[in-house]
């Protein structure tokens, strides 16, 4: 792919966590039941709207999703959680509350991980001795 901005990099991010949350769950080995699934029609649920089922995802999602948690590895543990806090449309109060920093600081830790991805998918390296504006800045260009 071309250059990447940091927005392409933002609905990456929260496409993966979106395949991720639709993915089936893990059952427990050992006992299982044989018996097909038994889905009841509107009919059997009277006055109940019927409930529509997203379409689990398709391999190529599921590879995208993938690769975008290895862009993760780029960053600090503490930036990490914050960004994917993040990308699971987890609003910003709990998130200060959890990580225990104050609301500019968290959206300032999330633009430089963000810029951090942007300027690795671009095949540059992050200059160290920048300042994390600097970073941003450059990565939004």
């Amino acid at each position: 792919m071309g250059d990447w901005t940091p927005a392409m990099v933002e609905a990456r991010l929260e496409s993966a966590a979106d395949v991720f949350r639709s993915l089936p769950e893990v059952k427990p080995q050992g006992y299982f039941n044989a018996w097909p699934e038994y889905f009841h029609s509107f009919a059997d649920q009277v006055g109940q709207e019927p409930r529509m089922r997203r379409p689990k995802p398709g391999p190529r999602d599921i590879t995208q999703a993938d690769d975008a948690l290895l862009w993760l590895r780029w960053l600090d543990p503490a930036d990490v959680r914050l960004v994917w806090l993040r990308a699971n449309r987890k609003p910003w109060k709990p998130i200060c509350w959890e990580l225990g920093i104050s609301r500019a600081t968290a959206n300032r830790r999330w633009q430089y991980g963000i810029a951090v991805i942007v300027w690795r998918l671009n095949g540059k390296r992050v200059p160290s001795k920048r300042s994390i504006d600097f970073v941003i800045s450059r990565a939004a260009q």
